[in-house]
């Protein structure tokens, strides 16, 4: 988890979304919590800035041992 957030995080999502041609940004407001677990992991229009809504913001909270959530805390700043 802790991969996925920070500077790397961003480059991977980024990187991730270009290869599978997803759109940067969408104008749309962002869905709620509901709604981004209903639609995510299915294919469908979700841009990589989306993305941060839908799991790379919500890493942070998952960290287990108190190394793993103070790097995620800075990491987390970073984004």
């Amino acid at each position: 988890r802790l991969d996925a957030i920070g500077a790397i995080g961003i480059a991977r999502c980024f990187t991730y979304g270009g290869a599978k041609k997803r759109a940067l940004w969408d104008s749309r407001p962002v869905r709620s919590d509901e709604e981004l677990r209903a639609h995510y992991g299915k294919k469908d229009d979700s841009s990589s800035v989306n993305h941060f809504y839908e799991k790379l913001l919500k890493l942070r909270s998952m960290m287990k041992t108190a190394a793993g959530r103070a790097t995620a805390d800075r990491r987390h700043a970073f984004m």
